[in-house]
């Protein structure tokens, strides 16, 4: 297995900002799921939804993670595992088969906000959001409604940090963290 820092979690909670620093704080590989969908299909991902749908997108993003959970490169010098910071979409662990390739692959880290925070973060940019613009609703309550239909594949994740009150550098620093004091938690069982 090729290690990997995996951060999902809801819109708008840090995850794409959160990877960037920690990437290069670990000076680690960069994989953004959504910005490698975009690549892949050649268009952004509101035109996605748009044109081909919600599952197609789905489809795109199961892809995308199966590539990521079986990537096998090794470091050239050493030739341990070359590890990876990873930025998944919001919905991505939704999928059980995400889930668990994602699960084989490294250690999921959930970042969390509350909404009214997401909302503000989010600001004017919701409408843009395809699964904030569904069903016409105010965002405050499309942002809770999709929260909750979201909260059990999000508490699978073995870590989480809520971002609510923090700037990235901060919410990277409790990332790191929470994912030090998980290993060694995890590894100290085996000893």
């Amino acid at each position: 297995m090729t290690p990997k820092l995996i951060l999902t979690g809801f819109m708008a909670t840090g995850k794409s900002a959160v990877a960037r620093v920690l990437a290069r704080r670990l000076s680690w590989r960069l994989l953004d799921c959504d910005m490698e969908i975009v690549k892949r299909a050649g268009k952004p991902i509101p035109e996605i939804f748009r044109v081909h749908g919600e599952a197609y997108f789905r489809a795109l993003e199961r892809a995308m993670i199966l590539d990521i959970a079986n990537d096998r490169r090794r470091c050239p010098q050493g030739h341990t595992p070359l590890p990876a910071v990873v930025a998944t979409g919001g919905g991505a662990i939704v999928d059980r088969d995400n889930f668990a390739a994602l699960t084989r692959a490294g250690v999921i880290v959930c970042l969390t906000a509350r909404p009214e925070v997401i909302a503000r973060r989010v600001g004017p940019r919701a409408k843009s959001r395809p699964m904030l613009a569904q069903g016409g609703k105010p965002v405050k309550k499309r942002i809770s409604e999709l929260i909750a239909a979201r909260s059990e594949a999000y508490r699978r994740a073995p870590v989480s940090v809520d971002t609510s009150d923090m700037n990235i550098e901060q919410a990277a620093t409790a990332v790191l963290d929470a994912f030090i004091a998980y290993g060694q938690e995890k590894w100290a069982s085996f000893a």
